[in-house]
């Protein structure tokens, strides 16, 4: 199942975060704050060219269990996963 990464989501509590527009000396950064806006039960919907492995874990190591993963899509190409922060 195809996800399009370009159509906003903002419905619902989800909100887009797509990866591949920001430069990647900033992104990790960008995408530390976005997680830290985000409140209780919110989840921001990520998009990337690749699996970002490495930043899943510091992700792990920084959040903890207050940011819960699923991926949407991890098709090659397409990576979609929604961090959803506890409440």
């Amino acid at each position: 199942m195809s996800h399009d990464c370009s159509r906003p989501l903002v419905n619902g509590g989800i909100y887009p975060f797509d990866a591949r527009g920001v430069a990647k000396r900033f992104r990790h950064a960008a995408i530390f704050g976005a997680l830290d806006a985000l409140e209780p039960g919110e989840t921001m919907r990520f998009c990337n060219d690749h699996d970002p492995l490495p930043l899943l874990a510091q992700i792990d190591n920084y959040f903890g269990p207050r940011i819960k993963m699923a991926y949407v899509s991890r098709e090659p190409g397409e990576i979609v996963i929604d961090f959803l922060v506890a409440s």
